[in-house]
């Protein structure tokens, strides 16, 4: 009888350790228990079309992406752009730090058939500078075929910011 509840206590005591492990692993980024997840179910299917990040322009406060249009839409993008952080598997969207509202000026930069676009961000004014970690920008971009005829998709981007 005495082996049983002592193997009970054991058993109770490596349950409470246990828990303790769980809950303090679950911590390590207190940052995701604050950020929305992502609102992108699906990214990068314009078939033809795709945006990469320019090697080399990568900094904490802003990047060059490369839009590349191998099929014969007309695309059109714009300004407006979205910041997500992949933290474990998961992306989550990059806060935004301003208090106010905002907004992006709406203009439309158009993507020829079997053209090459760059567009350059800063997002200081939004997001600030980003920690080391893994991120992408989104964007959405418009399959335009005439004026009251087009479809949206979005276009991600992954890319690593390193600051030390």
């Amino acid at each position: 009888m005495r082996r049983y509840i002592c193997l009970l206590f054991c058993i109770a005591m490596s349950l409470l350790l246990l828990a303790g492990c769980k809950s303090s692993s679950n911590s390590h980024s207190s940052k995701v228990l604050d950020w929305e997840p992502t609102i992108y179910k699906t990214v990068n299917n314009l078939e033809g079309v795709t945006m990469t990040v320019k090697e080399g322009t990568v900094t904490s406060t802003g990047l060059t992406v490369i839009f590349e249009n191998s099929s014969d839409k007309q695309c059109i993008f714009g300004e407006y752009f979205h910041l997500e952080k992949k933290i474990d598997t998961n992306w989550y969207q990059v806060p935004v730090t301003l208090d106010d509202n905002y907004g992006f000026n709406d203009i439309g930069y158009d993507l020829d058939p079997s053209g090459v676009e760059e567009w350059t961000v800063n997002w200081d004014w939004l997001y600030g500078r980003l920690d080391s970690g893994e991120y992408r920008i989104v964007k959405n971009i418009l399959d335009f075929r005439k004026p009251g005829d087009f479809e949206e998709h979005y276009l991600a981007a992954e890319f690593t910011v390193n600051e030390n």
